[in-house]
């Protein structure tokens, strides 16, 4: 009886791999076995669960391109009504070999301010793209966008409308204006210094149309922080990094400050505060914590680590900094300061900071190369001529070091 019931089990367990959606793919397997969760256990369950053959034709074209070391994809250009962008064409080089990964196109799809999302929002845009598309998604890609990853080219139009319809918009794709990303801001964060949200909606919406239809020489992106934290890591993601900052000193309550030093000691301000400010603009005197603004570089150190008893100051604005980038001709690349305090409290100041921005993007429009970011840009020509061209003065700010540049001759 015992053996009749273990070659049933046998029979079972045959069975059960000959019904397996997904071929063999044993190169992939082993990304599964390091300590980290793996996108292919991830791409392996949604294939199971939803049996749509191009993730099965994704996968295979994975495991050949580890085999023959290559990759396969290749681009093109997909648009629905209206858009210039927004949708990532990728289409197989082997169609041939495995024709369920004949296309795999992408949508870009813009966020909110700060990802602020409802969740009946997200379940229907996830009921919407497991009805059109593959149901893979990723929050968010390197631009900020909600990337909705493999439908065919037959069925974007349907779904754009759907999601459109839904309250949904395209982000850039291509030679345009990109997704814009913004922290939180003064939606959960005392720290901000400005309406990062506020900011990003306003900017987003003057440059729809440069989102919509590309125009420019390559792309372009804004990301907004709203304190020298920088949590959207805008000065090395961003063409135009807007930074929260303040100009005045650093408030501080002495009551929260004796209470945290009676908390966590003398020495603990010492090591972990003092010690390590970067241009030792504070010190210890007579017990009291003492403050050397002119000194501060706003790291935002000790407002992190004393969270309670030090805030940012009363006069609050933004810095600007443009040209920030990855690899691409000339290396990864940060953002190069070109206004240093920027007031933001009314929409006259919202107004006038989209009218420096418009002058920037028509400098590099004019200046530029094809295929040319505009720190490249501003690498090649020289800052000098930047600054010119937009109607910016020239700052000791924007010099690192001052006194060993013998190129520089300060008025002050």
């Amino acid at each position: 009886m015992d053996e009749i019931d273990m070659d049933n089990e046998d029979e079972k367990k045959s069975s059960d791999q000959d019904k397996k959606f997904l071929n063999p793919t044993p190169m992939l397997d082993e990304l599964e076995e390091g300590p980290w969760p793996s996108f292919i256990t991830g791409i392996k369950e949604l294939a199971e669960r939803t049996k749509k053959p191009m993730l099965r034709g994704v996968m295979d074209q994975l495991e050949y391109s580890y085999q023959t070391r290559m990759g396969y994809w290749k681009g093109g250009l997909v648009m629905v009504r209206g858009y210039g962008s927004g949708v990532i064409s990728r289409r197989t080089m082997i169609k041939d070999k495995i024709p369920e990964a004949a296309e795999f196109h992408t949508f870009r799809v813009q966020p909110a301010p700060a990802l602020h999302y409802s969740t009946k929002m997200l379940r229907d845009l996830c009921d919407t793209w497991e009805k059109y598309g593959s149901g893979l998604i990723t929050l968010h890609g390197q631009t900020g966008d909600i990337m909705l990853q493999g439908i065919e080219e037959s069925k974007i139009q349907e779904c754009f409308d759907a999601i459109n319809q839904a309250g949904w918009d395209l982000g850039g794709a291509g030679p345009a204006m990109r997704t814009g990303v913004s922290c939180v801001g003064p939606a959960r964060c005392e720290n901000a210094c400005y309406d990062t949200l506020k900011l990003h909606y306003r900017v987003l919406k003057y440059f729809t149309e440069d989102v919509h239809r590309p125009q420019y020489l390559y792309k372009f992106k804004f990301k907004f922080s709203g304190c020298p934290n920088d949590c959207s890591n805008s000065i090395f993601r961003s063409d135009l990094a807007v930074i929260g900052l303040w100009r005045d000193s650093i408030q501080m309550d002495s009551t929260e400050v004796l209470d945290w030093i009676e908390k966590n000691g003398t020495d603990s301000l010492v090591n972990n505060v003092i010690n390590r400010c970067p241009t030792r603009a504070i010190s210890l005197e007579h017990g009291e914590m003492v403050i050397d603004n002119k000194n501060c570089v706003r790291c935002m150190h000790c407002l992190n680590v004393m969270p309670r008893a030090l805030s940012p100051g009363r006069e609050r604005g933004v810095t600007v900094l443009v040209g920030g980038k990855n690899i691409l001709k000339v290396g990864a690349m940060g953002c190069t300061m070109v206004v240093p305090f920027f007031k933001m409290d009314a929409d006259e100041d919202v107004d006038k900071f989209i009218e420096l921005c418009e002058s920037i993007i028509d400098w590099w429009n004019d200046n530029g190369f094809e295929k040319e970011r505009i720190g490249e840009t501003i690498e090649r020509v020289g800052l000098k001529q930047f600054l010119t061209g937009v109607g910016l003065e020239a700052s000791v700010d924007m010099v690192a070091k001052p006194r060993s540049n013998p190129y520089y001759k300060s008025k002050y």
